[in-house]
């Protein structure tokens, strides 16, 4: 008896999962213009952070830090150049705009942001610094 209810229940399951048809799906939404721009810039800034870092505990040259440096931020410009003309583009043509979270000033800037050793300042929260690599938490150590 359990046995052809569990039977009973899993064609079931497996009727209503494989047997949705994509009429019945909600439609889906178009990404805002210049998402993926965001992404990348987003991406962007790690890769600097993560430069720092690398440059900072000598794992890297000044040579090829300046060359890697110089190469991110070329690329960080023409990527927020773009977006730029993207979101002005789509503010022209009347599509929604998806608002970009403005960043506080460094006099805002809350617990954790700061690093206590360096001083180096973060736009958000972060468990190690991206400078020294040391812990953000706690004081001078």
């Amino acid at each position: 008896m359990i046995f052809a209810i569990a039977v009973a229940l899993t064609a079931g399951v497996l009727a209503f999962v494989f047997l949705v048809r994509p009429q019945d799906l909600p439609p889906e939404e178009p990404p805002p213009p210049g998402a993926h721009l965001e992404e990348r810039k987003a991406i962007l800034y790690d890769n600097l952070r993560d430069l720092n870092f690398e440059y900072s505990t000598g794992k890297l040259s000044d040579e090829d830090y300046a060359k890697a440096k110089a190469t991110l931020q070329a690329e960080l410009e023409r990527v927020q150049a773009e977006l730029e003309r993207v979101l002005a583009q789509a503010g022209a043509s009347g599509k929604a705009v998806r608002a970009v979270p403005a960043q506080k000033p460094a006099s805002e800037a809350g617990a954790g942001t700061a690093c206590p050793h360096c001083g180096a300042k973060f736009d958000r929260p972060l468990k190690f610094c991206g400078e020294c690599g040391r812990p953000m938490a706690g004081g001078a150590s």
